[in-house]
């Protein structure tokens, strides 16, 4: 009796680990590669654009300080490269980092080489234009010191975009207030021959991304709308479109971004014109003209504009008008010939009328 249950225990151990190891080596196989996927996975959404979706494409030894990807589609070889972005704007406490990317997109060859380089800033003093570069010289919220980038060269096969690292540190002694420059990136472009006798010169291309820094603390935000009038300061116009600009003083240690809307009224006091203007940036102590087309597909008469313009800042408004005449001396003069010819044809037929009574 003892020897048949002691026969049954093995039996039953036997089957039972007949019918378990199967099953835990199945288990145990699809484990790793489980594993496998998730690392993929992981893998795959780390070279991915962010912005884009579409996959990065691994670097280059020598050029592994940055990331490329390759663009699809019919804009490729159209012979240009493309930076992005055209400004940003950062926000940094004194002693702080941050890494802003540029991106950069060859669309002019195969193995183009760019370069980058680094100018300050100012801004216009009589609003003529947005940003001037002060080239080698520092700029009067010079932001090279703050501004740093592993190369200065790079190669881009055609179709190529790379996503260019640029550091920004501010040190902890830094001043609050404004800071501002731009990151060029250039490249030599050869026009070809334009004949025997002509010889070929090549041409440096260069495009900017602006960099706007503010350092944390009190600085100072100041400025304000100084008039609305025509760009061209003419008061009579024959017709439209009509070319408008706001002239905006900043007077502060900041950048400002004012905004607002104009609208015009008639020599009746109606509305018959109303323009939304989106924010524009306006650089420390220095003027700019904002610039603003209205037309209508008639136009006559005498027209007021007035202008209501956010500061950027506290949510104060400024208001400016001008006003304009608009008489199209085509039709004026059509209208006065006219005019003429009906008085006179009037007059002549009362007078061949009057001679009939006498007669």
């Amino acid at each position: 009796m003892t020897i048949l249950v002691t026969v049954k225990k093995v039996v039953g151990a036997c089957l039972v680990l007949i019918l378990f190891t199967p099953l835990f080596g199945e288990v145990f196989a699809q484990q790793p590669e489980e594993e496998g996927d998730l690392s993929d996975i992981n893998a795959t959404s780390s070279e991915v654009d962010a912005e884009s979706g579409a996959p990065l494409a691994p670097a280059l030894d020598d050029e592994s300080w940055f990331k490329t990807e390759t663009i699809f589609g019919d804009k490729i070889d159209v012979g240009d490269f493309v930076v992005g972005p055209g400004k940003a704007e950062i926000d940094l406490n004194p002693g702080e980092t941050v890494i802003q990317e540029i991106t950069v997109t060859n669309r002019i060859s195969d193995d183009r080489v760019f370069k980058l380089e680094l100018e300050d800033i100012t801004g216009s003093e009589d609003g003529s234009s947005a940003v001037s570069l002060t080239g080698k010289e520092d700029g009067p919220y010079s932001i090279k010191d703050y501004i740093s980038y592993p190369k200065d060269t790079f190669t881009l096969k055609l179709g190529e975009r790379a996503r260019i690292p640029i550091t920004i540190t501010v040190p902890p002694n830094a001043e609050p207030g404004g800071y501002y420059g731009s990151v060029l990136v250039s490249t030599v472009r050869d026009p070809g021959n334009r004949g025997e006798l002509a010889p070929s010169s090549p041409i440096i291309a260069r495009v900017g991304s602006l960099f706007f820094l503010t350092v944390r603390g009190d600085s100072v935000i100041e400025g304000k709308t100084l008039s609305v009038k025509t760009i061209n300061t003419e008061k009579w116009y024959e017709k439209g479109p009509i070319e408008l600009g706001i002239l905006y003083e900043n007077t502060g240690s900041v950048h400002v971004n004012p905004y607002g809307e104009i609208s015009i009224t008639n020599m009746f006091g109606e509305e018959v014109g109303f323009v939304e203007i989106e924010p524009w940036f306006v650089l420390p102590t220095s003027l700019r003209i904002r610039e603003i087309t209205w037309d209508r597909e008639f136009l006559l008469g005498r027209y007021t504009v007035k202008a209501s313009i956010n500061r950027g800042y506290d949510d104060i408004v400024d208001v400016a008008h001008t006003s304009f005449w608009v008489l199209p001396w085509k039709v004026v003069g059509g209208m006065f010939l006219i005019l003429f010819i009906v008085i006179f044809s009037l007059r002549a037929f009362f007078r061949t009328f009057e001679l009939k009574r006498k007669n």
